[in-house]
């Protein structure tokens, strides 16, 4: 395993908006390298619950959740979790709390975040990222 999908890649990549290079990057990737995470899976089905059509982008979004190994905030995520809030905090650098979780999930199972949201994950110490959608 090798990369975690942030939420804004995988929105860019369901509606086909700046997506040829996410596509050619998936297309790419070996058999489980990429991966998703709870986190990431309920910002999408919050987004699907608030569409115009649920029903309709449920569906699209399980078929795209079957494609990926998922990973639970768990416990160890939840230490890290703590230590990188109180840190960030301190700086007066916060992140949000769920690009914190997502961060989190990321660094405990020492994986690369895919995001486009490179400005406030890059706050994120010893977290390794790659934009899919940089030119």
């Amino acid at each position: 395993m090798n990369y975690l999908l942030d939420t804004n890649v995988c929105v860019s990549y369901l509606r086909g908006k700046d997506s040829t290079k996410i596509e050619a990057r998936l297309a790419a990737a070996l058999p489980g390298e990429v991966a998703l995470c709870s986190v990431v899976k309920a910002e999408l089905l919050f987004g699907a619950e608030r569409s115009q059509q649920p029903q309709k982008n449920r569906l699209q979004l399980e078929q795209f959740f079957a494609a990926f190994p998922s990973f639970p905030f768990d416990d160890p995520a939840a230490a890290i979790y703590g230590a990188i809030r109180t840190n960030l905090e301190t700086q007066g650098t916060p992140i949000g709390p769920n690009d914190l979780m997502i961060a989190s999930i990321a660094l405990v199972r020492s994986l690369t975040l895919v995001t486009h949201n490179v400005s406030e994950f890059s706050r994120v110490p010893g977290l390794q990222i790659e934009d899919w959608q940089a030119t």
